[in-house]
């Protein structure tokens, strides 16, 4: 049996250690060949592929990144898309497939399954946290040690010049990352896109903050949105998923701020630091099992299921269930850090 591997989307600490969990035991244990499709939906549109065995997964455990590269390529708005992507899979003898990734990832790869069959199993991978069904995704917990850090570093220059410091943190839909970060970084606001934020609110916690001789510290989500206004943009371009390229909320927001209240304000884009780098033990951890258990499904024709961490096990769920709803922060969760605002 020859199975076919991708990774898609935005690339994310611990997608090496998912491919080196399937490669392994598939071929130790399964006696599987393994190919290895370039640059997400892509590879397999494209017919751009590359064999993968146990050499060439040696190492990459701790390495960030993919080794298989990734792209935000949606084979569902090519010209013959899923044609190709079937004639391509023959042409490289691939009985099943497995495609790690997020919500956009997952979602070609339900449909592949469910409505033109091509024998699919997901890998649930987004550092937003915010696929359900799942209790963690992979790369979440490097991103939001990668924030945590930012954030006590930002607490010394923040004091040394008493001014405030608005640190954005990725997060389109749901605030997973600021939410975490931010209190495990002792921020005195964070704002997420579940919940529309009030500047002048935003505004008099900072001042509180000050008050008690301490440089306020604000954490904010990509999506965020205040009452009165509407999502920031970067610009008005959209990628083959129709996503609006996000970043510049912690830049207008710092200039709210310093008009309303006389304070300077500076801002910090983490950006794609967060996705970047070493993953975590917990990551890699996590993604390992996610491949071991991956392989498994294929071995049992459990086709058009994504595996998923529930508790400590981890089960199998329909793909397509996963990916139908996103999982965002539920607002009793958001309504107890507020305590330590202001």
């Amino acid at each position: 049996m020859r199975v076919g591997v991708l990774t898609g989307g935005g690339d994310c600490p611990g997608l090496n250690a998912v491919i080196r969990g399937i490669v392994r035991k598939g071929v130790q244990e399964y006696g599987y060949d393994f190919t290895g499709f370039r640059d997400g939906w892509r590879g397999p549109l494209e017919g751009d592929f590359v064999r993968l065995d146990i050499p060439a997964v040696r190492g990459i455990l701790p390495r960030g990144g993919t080794i298989l590269g990734s792209s935000r390529t949606n084979p569902l708005k090519a010209e013959n898309g899923i044609r190709r992507i079937k004639e391509n899979l023959a042409k490289c003898e691939v009985d099943a497939l497995i495609a790690i990734g997020g919500e956009d990832t997952l979602g070609v790869a339900a449909r592949l399954t469910d409505e033109y069959g091509v024998p699919v199993v997901g890998v649930p991978k987004t550092i937003d946290n915010d696929l359900s069904a799942t209790d963690y995704t992979f790369g979440f917990d490097t991103a939001v040690g990668i924030a945590t850090e930012a954030i006590d570093r930002l607490h010394t220059t923040a004091e040394s010049h008493m001014r405030v410091l608005v640190c954005e943190v990725m997060g389109r839909h749901a605030g997973w990352i600021a939410l975490h970060s931010g209190l495990a970084g002792g921020a005195n606001v964070i704002l997420i896109p579940e919940q529309r934020f009030d500047v002048d609110q935003v505004c008099a916690w900072v001042t509180s903050r000050f008050k008690a001789s301490y440089a306020p510290i604000v954490v904010v989500a990509e999506g965020a949105m205040p009452k009165d206004g509407d999502m920031v943009l970067k610009d008005g371009s959209l990628d083959s998923f129709g996503h609006v390229r996000l970043s510049g909320v912690g830049e207008w927001l710092s200039k709210e701020i310093e008009r309303r209240t006389g304070k300077e304000a500076r801002t910090t884009v983490l950006g794609h630091v967060q996705r970047g780098g070493t993953p975590s033990a917990f990551d890699r951890w996590l993604a390992t099992r996610f491949g071991l258990h991956a392989i498994e499904a294929v071995r049992d024709g459990d086709f058009g299921k994504m595996v998923a961490l529930q508790g400590t096990d981890i089960v199998r769920v329909p793909i397509a269930e996963a990916t139908a709803r996103l999982k965002t922060v539920d607002p009793r969760l958001y309504a107890e850090v507020g305590v330590f605002f202001g």
